[in-house]
């Protein structure tokens, strides 16, 4: 016989898992108890969301199922954020919250909630657990569940009084689950009408953000050259310093990217989520559409695609490049034109050495400062539109960003999962003053886990991107400024380094020394976003508009 807690142990041991990050509390003793005799290793988080955004960012790069732990009431509804970046992100991860016992109580409902029906609507699974022998089944089917198309979010509770229980049973081995390849038919059509077109365009969402995706797609582009643009998600799947990159989708409308897919007849639209704002809406007698994903599409108003290619995107991708021939009447100068319209504009911008820090030279900074393989994590605000645009990202998943949930306070648990999963390459923080504060507490998890990460807070004391909303509606400037803390001394508080950016030089060189450096570091970087609205919402849109394609 086996005790139920330890049982539970010995299925996640038997999944792969390396990490439990979490809070725990006093209904989850025994499993953490049977957790310390394992070869899993509990981060001990400061609050449960950045433990959840920890597990999800886990799940994000490995693939795997990232697990999390909290206590019952509270500790459970913290992690309804993080439930949610991960389903609407499609992160796989595996929640754990402890239940008082539930076949005899004398605490009445003192904390009790039905946490298996709060989060339901945010999960793919989500079941209590009401005897050990269940937990074999119920923990291989989260893990299942987790990973298959779309991943997402799974959920298990554990009452303690289950925890305590003894089992006959055994871990049930995990099984081998590969996406179905797309049909030959499927194939054929796509082939036929990319041939058949005049100006083709690839539209890259983050469903093909997935390492032997980004390879064949790569080489589709290489062999026909047919240009791309991405999603913010879809950012990094193919090097954009490559030539036929036209640009990211970062705006809702009106920038100079929606001009270049604009003039295509064609779009093929790869691994796009409708859980991102569109980058195109189709029209009746428009360019078609050939849909490219694991899933079905979701059509609507906008969307309607004329040929629909499911299963394995590497596979779909691999077998059409294997079968297409590049075509001599294919013609992409109206894409060109408008790509070089864009990098005009930003080049305008990007050398302005204003202080505090003008956003273009920001980002054009710390793309000079990060390695082609280095990672940065955004956290939610109006530099998200900057680093869209104007960051070329080298490889996939190096740009991580939040446009399903766009949730604040993710940018450094994400950065600090990220430093985990991969310890020898450069990690970089992007937030917002606003995100940070909602979970800089885990600078002291970053700190005590000895990680080497940079911590970038971009200062404006206000919430920014709201700011910018207000303006655009014409609205008084009210209700969106506060306070901050001496952010250097903050960090020093932590055993951090705190750095303070002193002009528009200044902030490469603390880069520089920060990512060559081991250890915690954050910089306190005053932005200047007063141009905002004139660019974002009127100059691109007025420059893009007098383009003739």
């Amino acid at each position: 016989m086996t005790k139920a807690s330890d049982l539970f142990v010995q299925c996640l041991e038997e999944e792969g898992v390396e990490y439990v990050f979490g809070v725990p509390g006093e209904e989850n003793l025994d499993f953490l108890e049977s957790l310390s005799h394992s070869g899993i290793k509990l981060i001990l988080t400061r609050h449960e969301q950045g433990a959840g955004f920890m597990a999800a960012t886990y799940g994000r790069h490995t693939g795997k199922v990232g697990v999390c732990l909290a206590t019952l009431g509270p500790g459970a509804t913290n992690f309804v954020t993080a439930a949610a970046y991960a389903q609407l992100g499609g992160m796989p991860i595996l929640m754990i919250t402890g239940q008082k016992p539930i076949k005899s109580s004398k605490q009445g409902r003192f904390q009790i909630l039905d946490v298996v029906d709060m989060m339901g609507p945010i999960t793919k699974f989500t079941h209590q657990l009401a005897s050990g022998d269940n937990i074999p089944s119920r923990v291989r089917e989260a893990f299942r569940l987790a990973t298959t198309e779309k991943p997402g979010a799974t959920h298990l509770e554990f009452p303690e009084d289950i925890a305590e229980e003894d089992s006959d049973t055994t871990p049930i081995p995990a099984s081998l689950n590969r996406r179905p390849i797309a049909e030959e038919k499927a194939i054929r059509a796509a082939r036929q009408k990319l041939e058949a077109a005049k100006s083709p365009i690839l539209v890259i969402g983050g469903g093909a953000n997935r390492t032997m995706t980004c390879r064949m797609l790569t080489q589709f582009v290489e062999k026909t050259g047919i240009p791309f643009v991405t999603t913010q998600l879809g950012k990094g799947v193919i090097d954009e310093t490559s030539d036929k990159y036209l640009g990211t989708a970062a705006l809702s409308a009106g920038d100079f990217v929606h001009r270049a897919i604009e003039s295509a007849d064609l779009i093929v639209n790869i691994g796009h989520d409708v859980i991102e704002k569109p980058p195109f809406f189709m029209k009746r007698g428009g360019a078609e559409v050939i849909h490219v994903s694991c899933i079905p599409a979701e059509v609507d108003p906008v969307y309607f695609p004329q040929v629909e290619v499911i299963g394995d995107i590497a596979n779909a991708i691999w077998q059409i490049k294997e079968d297409i021939l590049p075509q001599g009447h294919w013609n992409f100068d109206k894409m060109a034109k408008a790509r070089a319209a864009e990098e005009e504009h930003t080049a305008s911008l990007d050398d302005d050495m204003r202080f505090p820090v003008y956003p273009p030279h920001l980002v054009k900074t710390v793309r000079e400062a990060m390695p082609a393989d280095g990672i940065i994590a955004l956290d939610n605000g109006i530099y998200k539109i900057w680093f869209a645009r104007n960051y070329a990202a080298r490889q996939p998943n190096t740009v991580l960003l939040d446009n399903a949930l766009a949730t604040m306070g993710a940018g450094l648990p994400s950065a600090m999962g990220s430093a985990m999963v991969y310890p020898d390459r450069k990690v970089m923080a992007i937030c917002g003053d606003g995100g940070f504060m909602m979970n800089s507490q885990e600078m002291e998890t970053a700190v005590r886990l000895g990680l080497d990460l940079t911590v970038l807070i971009l200062r404006d004391d206000a919430y920014g991107m709201i700011r910018w909303k207000q303006a655009n509606m014409g609205f008084e400037d009210y209700g969106l400024t506060f306070g901050n803390p001496d952010f250097v001394k903050y960090a020093e508080s932590y055993g951090a380094h705190g750095h303070r950016v002193e002009s528009a030089s200044h902030l490469g060189e603390l880069l520089d020394h920060c990512l060559g450096s081991d250890g915690v570091h954050l910089i306190d970087c005053p932005v200047d976003y007063s141009d905002n609205d004139r660019i974002l919402n009127h100059e691109i849109k007025e420059l893009s508009a007098k383009l003739t394609l």
